[in-house]
């Protein structure tokens, strides 16, 4: 027995050697120095991104700083904007940018959402696989094909049909009185709910299917519904993962310019029926910006882009630090 234990640390001794000749200091160096690099590249990646932001930041103030010594804040509550006496105001484009997402939103979460729970919950596998791959090829639509469905479908439905049963039913509410003329603000809503749409069923059938199984069959199994079991263990538990979802879909509607400028009206108005005319911060800079003449009409154009980069940046704020609570509330209770 000893001479095999010491057979054993014999052939133990000579493979480390060899072990050590092959893999010793100089390539062991080599790697450390690969890893120390590979360290640096991801570092210098990461920085990349806030770089990038810093600069968009700055070359926006740049440009708009003829426009903000000009009008300062007021530039931000003033309803006029005329190039011929160079007068701007943005307040009517940062109106028509939250109301169309607002109309949005409130149109394509609860669908967009719901979606999903069929998907996820309830249709067969072959119909979740279709329709889902139907729901992801919505969003591979450009914009301007569907400004251009929505001008030319949307629109004179609006008009023709929607917008006189609102009328009928609701009109003594200030936002569906007066006449509908097809584009305007509820038609660019409309359009941009579609637009999102995809994002929020897409990105909720994900957070739902990651779901564990566990949390369903322990609904289930204690006596609660299919209905129970989806409306307080399953949406509750991807509540973050949906708001995220939201997020997203949020981002793109405030940051949409092709289709929303075919269906708005864009005119810069500020008007309590959604069936009239609007405009957008995205719609005005697209439209006039290779129009502006003068250095103070581009610089209050680029103004209304840091406006937009200002606004989506604190409403994403605020959703990521409300899904935060969420999460944390969600971890306290479990």
């Amino acid at each position: 027995m000893a001479a095999n234990l010491d057979a054993i640390r014999a052939q133990t001794q000579m493979l480390g050697q060899r072990t050590l000749r092959r893999w010793g200091p100089p390539a062991l160096q080599g790697w450390t120095n690969l890893d120390a690099l590979f360290r640096k590249a991801c570092t210098v990646f990461g920085l990349a991104i806030v770089g990038l932001l810093v600069f968009i930041v700055a070359e926006l103030v740049r440009g708009s700083a003829p426009s903000l010594l000009r009008f300062g804040s007021s530039f931000v509550v003033d309803k006029l904007w005329d190039p011929v006496t160079e007068r701007f105001g943005a307040a009517t484009f940062i109106y028509g940018t939250v109301v169309s997402s607002a109309i949005a939103l409130l149109i394509a979460v609860p669908l967009g959402v719901g979606v999903a729970i069929f998907l996820v919950e309830m249709a067969p596998r072959q119909v979740s696989v279709t329709v889902g791959f139907l729901v992801e090829l919505l969003a591979a639509i450009p914009s301007i094909v569907y400004g251009l469905w929505g001008l030319f479908v949307l629109a004179p439905i609006v008009r023709d049909h929607l917008a006189p049963a609102l009328r009928a039913t609701l009109g003594f509410i200030p936002l569906f009185s007066g006449p509908s003329f097809g584009v305007g603000m509820l038609t660019a809503g409309l359009i941009l709910s579609i637009m999102i749409l995809p994002f929020i069923a897409a990105v909720s059938r994900d957070v739902l299917a990651a779901v564990p199984q566990a949390q369903r069959e322990g609904s289930l199994a204690v006596g609660a519904t299919k209905w129970e079991t989806i409306w307080q263990v399953v949406i509750p538990y991807g509540r973050a993962g949906i708001g995220g979802a939201i997020i997203l879909a949020l981002g793109r509607a405030l940051g949409e310019t092709m289709a929303a400028t075919m269906v708005i009206g864009n005119t810069p108005q500020i008007a309590a029926s959604l069936f009239q005319p609007g405009y957008t911060m995205a719609s005005v800079i697209a439209n006039e910006y290779s129009e502006a003449s003068g250095p103070l009409y581009l610089s209050a154009l680029t103004e209304v882009g840091l406006l937009l980069f200002v606004v989506t940046f604190a409403v994403n704020g605020c959703a990521r630090v409300l899904i935060w609570r969420m999460a944390r509330g969600a971890g306290r209770h479990e």
